[in-house]
């Protein structure tokens, strides 16, 4: 008997178009023999399915079910494809944790240390993993310029704590443009960190559950036509993507080590895709993504074709894994 698969998709953030994308890539590519497969989107107003003529029909919150003529329908498994809050910031985990249905994604905790920065710095640090150095600000507190400087340096970056990777960034070179990039990453959250500009290779790694065993993707090498990584060397075509990355086999064997020990070390579960920059010959830890990109230009997926796993089997993998 076919499982019933909602795709959740949407989100709060500004990375929400991203998100429907990733859906609705997912949606196309289930193995329709094995799977019945419902897009679900998530937005603050509304929860609804959304059926192929675009009709919308309400999602009863209290226990996550759809009806339609009658007929009301439940799920066996959520596919988590939110970039952002609620789906990868742990809300939606812990929701689904109080209905007892199984997710592709990590648990709740899981989810809200990733995407909270500097949580997930300050916890991996004692492991050995290395970092950029860094400076944090909360909306309100006094913007100490030179303190921030003589800690970090420049160039440096300022980015928002909890808003994914690509909005409410900048890469500072003057003193003079700090504050406007301060101002600009608090319009995305509360919350900001200033991070040292690290000068070197930058690679994306992704990591996933295979099977039952953790699996290191072959690497991406990120080589950005614009000044850093941002969203339209992500989402635009600005950048260059090259998998297997140009790296030594030193370099290859230290960040697929660190990469894994990252997803063992957090207990994650599902995907994720961690960023690494190598300075004097060492991978530094940048972030850690839980619910990446799942488009056909999306980096994850990139990294599992060349692997020799196919969208369908990457989808269907992760909805087998949950509903072990």
């Amino acid at each position: 008997m076919k499982k019933n698969i909602a795709i959740i998709m949407g989100g709060y953030s500004s990375e929400y178009e991203i998100s429907l994308k990733s859906g609705n890539v997912v949606y196309q590519h289930l193995d329709a023999n094995k799977y019945n497969a419902y897009r679900i989107h998530i937005f603050k107003n509304k929860w609804v399915y959304v059926d192929d003529n675009d009709t919308e029909f309400a999602i009863d919150k209290n226990d996550f079910s759809v009806t339609i003529a009658s007929n009301k329908i439940t799920f066996d498994c959520i596919f988590n494809a939110i970039h952002g809050s609620p789906g990868e910031d742990g809300f939606m985990q812990g929701y689904f944790k109080l209905l007892n249905l199984p997710h592709t994604s990590c648990d709740m905790y899981q989810a809200s240390i990733t995407f909270n920065k500097r949580d997930c710095l300050s916890i991996l640090k004692p492991y050995g993993i290395l970092t950029a150095e860094s400076y944090y600000l909360n909306l309100g507190d006094t913007v100490k310029e030179d303190d921030i400087i003589e800690k970090v340096g420049l160039p440096c970056f300022v980015k928002a704590n909890k808003a994914g990777s690509s909005f409410g960034i900048s890469k500072v070179h003057k003193k003079e443009d700090l504050q406007q990039a301060i101002t600009h990453a608090f319009k995305e959250d509360d919350e900001i960190i200033i991070e040292s500009f690290l000068d070197g290779t930058e690679v994306s790694v992704g990591v996933i559950t295979y099977k039952g065993i953790t699996k290191v993707l072959p690497i991406t090498e990120i080589v950005s036509e614009n000044d850093f990584f941002d969203y339209e060397a992500k989402y635009l075509g600005k950048s260059q993507e090259i998998t297997p990355a140009r790296l030594t086999v030193e370099q290859e064997q230290k960040v697929n080590t660190i990469a894994k020990k990252v997803y063992e070390v957090l207990k994650m579960k599902g995907f994720s895709r961690s960023e690494y920059i190598f300075k004097n010959g060492e991978p530094h830890l940048l972030e850690v993504n839980t619910v990446p990109g799942l488009t056909d230009a999306s980096i994850l997926p990139q990294q599992a074709q060349i692997a020799g796993i196919s969208m369908a089997e990457l989808f269907s993998n992760a909805i087998e894994e949950a509903l072990k």
